[in-house]
């Protein structure tokens, strides 16, 4: 059983909101006493009202619970945005939090397809923060396949202007980055979202063809031993 699955059971255990032995929760989930214990310590470390101690048991005290609903896609893309900005904040107590309610979206809900560059936004830091104006265009032109102009600025301060097919999204540290296939240069390109002046929707789709997809472009990157979005 994975760990996550585990500490999802045990909070289903805890929501009788009687005392459960480490004991009695480990021959339940066919663990040992001392992984109980561990366990418990991370869920009482996330600020679940978690109280008990080894040899006596655990209690979960005036849990909170949401009634069952279904959630759009969009809405998902938007429950796991939120999580990561706070998980990625200045607060250690709301970090460790949202990385607790990561874990337990993520074992509720299907894992987003390997290609999802939607999984990727994280709007943290003041580069980020620049860079958000063009996120939503970008999003979309991801997901329609449609290609784009941009004005974009180079470290050296020089101006260019390219045609692209956009492919993904990535934050490195605070900085986020777009992969995508440059026209003008026959390959694939990685852009600062930061230093991108202009956007422009030309209409124009394209085809997921074979040498320019966000897969080749992947495979390329790891060939080079440097991290693809």
């Amino acid at each position: 059983m994975r760990r996550t699955d585990r500490l999802f059971d045990l909070i289903q255990i805890l929501r009788d909101g009687r005392l459960h032995r480490a004991t009695e929760m480990a021959d339940r989930l066919g663990v040992s006493v001392r992984t109980i214990w561990r366990d418990m310590a991370t869920l009482m470390a996330s600020g679940l009202p978690v109280e008990g101690e080894r040899g006596v048991g655990y209690i979960l005290r005036s849990p909170i619970t949401l009634p069952p609903m279904i959630l759009t896609g969009a809405e998902l893309d938007a429950l796991r945005m939120g999580v990561r900005l706070v998980a990625d904040g200045p607060d250690p107590a709301l970090a460790r939090a949202a990385r607790m309610l990561a874990t337990k979206i993520a074992s509720v809900t299907p894992a987003p397809p390997e290609d999802d560059a939607d999984d990727l936004f994280d709007f943290t830091g003041k580069e980020a923060n620049r860079a958000t104006a063009h996120v939503p265009l970008l999003r979309r032109a991801i997901k329609t396949r449609e290609r784009l102009t941009l004005t974009y600025i180079d470290p050296e301060g020089r101006e260019s202007h390219r045609d692209i097919r956009p492919l993904a999204l990535d934050l490195t540290g605070r900085v986020w980055t777009l992969a995508a296939w440059c026209e003008q240069r026959g390959g694939f390109r990685s852009f600062r979202v930061d230093r991108i002046m202009a956007l422009v929707e030309t209409g124009e789709t394209f085809d997921d063809e074979p040498g320019r997809r966000l897969a080749d472009y992947r495979a390329l990157m790891a060939e080079d031993g440097t991290r693809a979005p």
